[in-house]
């Protein structure tokens, strides 16, 4: 799933850092997960809103996972403020790992 945004070179900046921060209990990163959504930067207010979501409401490392995912975007874009809009809409399912993440979770 690709991720969308409003500047395709800044997000490739953020999706740099994303590839380290993982899912524990899963073992793969946010971006193969397909739990990042969107990355909208806002140049002139200086900030960034990370539209993300979590493999079930209810997941027991969400609040670890959206500060790491938080934290990550807040490294790569030091003069910007980070706010993550966790959604469930549309759900997350299996069908947005990515390829990469498909053949890692099949080892």
């Amino acid at each position: 799933m690709a991720v969308l945004s409003n500047n395709d070179l800044f997000c490739s900046a953020a999706l740099a850092g994303l590839y380290d921060v993982f899912d524990p209990e899963i073992g793969l990163n946010v971006v193969d997960l397909g739990l990042i959504y969107r990355i909208d930067f806002n140049e002139e207010t200086k900030k960034i809103i990370v539209t993300m979501t979590l493999t079930t409401q209810f997941c027991p490392m969400g609040e670890s996972i959206t500060a790491d995912v938080q934290q990550s975007v807040s490294d790569a874009f030091k003069d910007y403020q980070v706010s993550i809009d966790l959604v469930f809409n549309p759900a997350w399912s299996p069908e947005q790992i990515s390829p990469e993440g498909q053949e890692f979770l099949d080892r």
